[in-house]
């Protein structure tokens, strides 16, 4: 999908700096090393010079150096390898290490866009999400079952928060670990401040590092998009337009508290258009809410509840405020 030139030219600016950044750290290790160890400088030395005699010797047709070249530097990297690990330093000390080594920070494997690249377009053109400030803070490294009860049963769901949340927490890493080979959607309903928002981040965090393209919205942010790409004209209409084939095509869609929108008549339309066509491209989508299921039943479509009830792990998540748990 299009990007404005601008745009495009801030992403590859951004993958430069990173290439820039990537060999200066490394000449930083390779200086730091040589002067621990001066042995891996005349290591490389020795292979750079016969690199050089090969070279010349190939230009004018005589290919016998090469293999001893390649014999030399098999024997450098095991002799560096060695000495690193002798001195105390990884064995990868003095490679270049780039942010995505698919790409190896360009930005493209071949002719294609790669994931990382993607996921750049996507965090410009929702750069109202703060998905990225939210998952540093909410993942599964920061969450604890502490804040749910063990000690008694919640009726609604036979058995205790705590249980009940270890089991929510399992379906959710499953839906982790089969992302991309099946096809599968989340609600996670329950009261206010039960972690429903904190989990869906967690998730969104796992598939990110996994290199899939995730786009968290609220239901309010969702909803003003789909107005605005429905209403919108002239060059706003085009920003639009590339906002919603985003919704539609993104690996993961996170609607976060839906129900907080102004309920009406076009909602209900959109929000059928945005979870059916994105069925019917078997792209997943989480939906968060406080509403309960017989609400959404009532204040949405039939067709909006059936396809969530029909094609969504309905997941309620009990227990008290976390939020407020927190204050005391």
């Amino acid at each position: 999908m299009p990007l404005k030139n601008y745009q495009y030219n801030k992403i590859l600016r951004e993958y430069d700096t990173k290439q820039l950044t990537n060999k200066h750290n490394q000449d930083t290790r390779i200086a730091e090393a040589y002067a621990a160890i001066p042995e891996l400088k005349e290591i490389d030395d020795e292979v750079v010079t016969c690199a050089v005699s090969s070279a010349k010797l190939l230009l004018m047709g005589d290919g016998k150096p090469m293999p001893r070249l390649k014999k030399l530097t098999e024997q450098a990297e095991a002799r560096r390898k060695a000495l690193l690990e002798q001195h105390g330093f990884p064995e990868d000390y003095l490679q270049l290490k780039h942010h995505c080594p698919d790409c190896k920070d360009t930005g493209y494997i071949g002719n294609e866009k790669c994931h990382c690249f993607k996921q750049a377009i996507v965090d410009i053109v929702y750069s109202q999400s703060n998905i990225k400030t939210a998952i540093v803070r909410e993942n599964f490294n920061t969450f604890s079952y502490d804040y749910y009860s063990g000690d008694y049963t919640d009726p609604s769901v036979r058995m205790s928060p705590r249980e009940n949340i270890k089991k929510v927490v399992e379906i959710c890493r499953n839906f982790i670990d089969n992302f991309g080979t099946e096809y599968n959607n989340l609600l996670l309903y329950g009261n206010t401040g039960v972690g429903k928002t904190f989990l869906a981040n967690c998730v969104a965090r796992e598939l990110l590092d996994r290199a899939f393209t995730v786009i968290y919205l609220t239901a309010f942010q969702l909803f003003d998009i789909l107005e605005k790409n429905k209403f919108a004209k002239g060059e706003e209409s085009y920003e639009f337009q590339n906002q919603f084939d985003y919704i539609l095509d993104c690996d993961l869609l996170i609607i976060d508290d839906l129900g907080t929108e102004l309920n009406n008549s076009f909602v209900n339309v959109q929000l059928y258009l945005c979870i059916n066509e994105r069925f019917l491209r078997r792209k997943s989508t989480i939906i968060s809410t406080n509403l309960s299921l017989d609400n959404i039943n009532t204040i949405y479509s039939e067709r909006v509840f059936s396809r969530i009830a029909s094609n969504y792990s309905l997941l309620k998540i009990v227990g008290e405020d976390i939020r407020l748990k927190k204050l005391f």
